[in-house]
């Protein structure tokens, strides 16, 4: 079966198939678009997308695949550094861009290949093996540069599938989202899910509130701050009520938030657990009980461990790492053969670095991460290592440490603790944003004298999290 099975076979002509923002196409000439993306494409093994939330993105990401390359899906608002890191590790060698748009300006960008809406082709490509590379994703890790992952089409397929079983998604769904087009929950989910499962698409652009209830969608995708801002909104979370599914993922759903979604929306949100190198392997069933606080039961393919820190077996709601196996997982880090080994349990589990507990009956709890260099900030999960890296790398700058602190709406965030001279908040806020995708700018740089380390020199992050 082809990746995009519906897309690839679909005779529908009607519009409003797949919407971003405010144009929409039908299958069929989403098809024929990226088709002739496809063409342009031909003998291209690696092609980045900067993955602006519009419809050039979704026709490149689709082209991409229909020619058998793996895609690169560039952040919008990433910084020079960061942009020109992941040109670089991934080994691009063409990169889409908008017809008419503007040059990606940076010295690792490999040829530019328009993407023209107008332009049209019913060549029809041979489906890769799938075994081959679909996507490599740059996911933060707790230090240094974003990692590629590395995903084939089959954990792809795999994953989707799963998801088709556990949420029933069908064809006569239609898919409401606002989330971003680099990440596995936008992309993947949000954007593969509807071309190999076949219900409509609408992306709204920008997540806010009155443009979810104004959607009349009736499966939706949201991260905890989409969901905190839409409960806040008494009248965009009355007009969900007439959705079949809400479903959120990527941080934990706070349960004041669960519990006001089920009061003025009437539905009892879907969570879901998973990673960008594991796609999505635990969720809550359309057809079972959502419970707040809980992300539900192993996907069909996918098996789950609670280990100690020995890596040895837990009884039921023991604490310990979650690890997991299956047919989602990816196939390892670009260039990183050290991460992988660290990633991978010599009995082959993947180490998700999350600390779980699960029930008797199989149910899931994340209770957070295993270290404290990993930040979850409104959906995203933020690496403090590049923080900090970025923040070094400012002259006045001598130490530099990065936690996550709570957040009424983000869940957390980025807080940096900085030694240095001369040096003003607003300042440093802005040069790490001009280095790194704005959304992992610290929100707060407190100013001190010294940071707190043991008798190793290590730095004692869990005081700086706890002042």
């Amino acid at each position: 079966m082809a990746l995009l099975s519906w897309l690839s076979e679909s005779t529908d002509e009607r519009p409003e198939a797949v919407r971003v923002d405010d144009r929409s196409v039908s299958w069929v000439e989403l098809r024929r678009m990226a088709a002739a993306v496809a063409e342009d494409l031909g003998g291209v093994g690696r092609v980045a997308v900067p993955a602006t939330p519009s419809l050039e993105t979704v026709v490149g990401v689709v082209g991409g695949l229909l020619a058998g390359a793996a895609v690169v899906p560039v952040p919008p608002d990433a910084g020079p550094v960061e942009r020109e890191h992941i040109l670089r590790d991934s080994g691009a060698e063409a990169l889409l861009t908008p017809a008419g748009g503007a040059v990606v300006d940076s010295p690792a960008a490999p040829p530019a290949v328009p993407v023209d809406l107008t332009r049209r082709s019913d060549t029809r490509h041979l489906e890769p093996d799938p075994a081959a590379t679909a996507l490599i994703l740059y996911t933060s890790g707790t230090t240094g540069a974003p990692k590629g992952a590395v995903l084939s089409r089959r954990a792809v397929a795999a994953c989707l599938d799963g998801l088709a079983d556990a949420w029933s998604w069908t064809p006569d769904d239609r898919l409401v989202h606002g989330l971003p087009l680099f990440h596995v929950h936008g992309l993947v989910l949000g954007v593969l899910g509807p071309l190999r499962l076949g219900s409509r698409l609408h992306h709204v652009g920008r997540p806010r509130p009155e443009r979810y209830a104004a959607a009349t969608g009736s499966l939706y995708f949201g991260v905890p701050t989409i969901w905190s801002r839409i409960a806040a909104d008494r009248d965009a979370a009355r007009a969900l009520r007439g959705a079949r599914l809400l479903v959120s993922g990527s941080a934990a759903l706070p349960e004041p938030v669960f519990a006001a979604l089920a009061d003025l929306a009437g539905h009892r949100v879907v969570e879901r657990y998973g990673m960008t190198e594991t796609l999505i392997t635990v969720s809550a069933r359309a057809d079972g009980p959502r419970r707040p606080g809980t992300v539900g039961l192993p996907l069909p393919g996918v098996r789950t461990r609670v280990v100690d820190e020995q890596g040895g077996p837990l009884p039921a709601d023991g604490m310990g790492e979650l690890q997991v196996r299956g047919d989602t997982l990816f196939d390892g880090y670009l260039h990183r053969p050290d991460a992988d080994a660290a990633s991978r349990t010599a009995d082959g589990w993947f180490r998700t670095g999350d600390v779980a507990t699960v029930g008797p009956d199989g149910w899931h709890r994340i209770v957070g991460r295993a270290a404290t260099d990993l930040i979850k900030s409104g959906g995203y999960r933020i690496g403090a290592g590049e923080v900090e890296d970025a923040l070094l790398a400012h002259p006045g700058v001598r130490e530099a440490a990065v936690v996550g602190t709570p957040h009424p709406d983000l869940g957390q965030q980025v807080t940096a603790y900085v030694v240095g001279d001369g040096l003003r908040e607003a300042d440093l806020i802005d040069f790490v944003a001009r280095h790194l995708s704005v959304h992992k700018r610290p929100r707060q740089v407190r100013l001190v004298d010294a940071l707190p380390r043991n008798a190793m020199g290590k730095v004692q992050k869990n005081l700086l999290a706890q002042a």
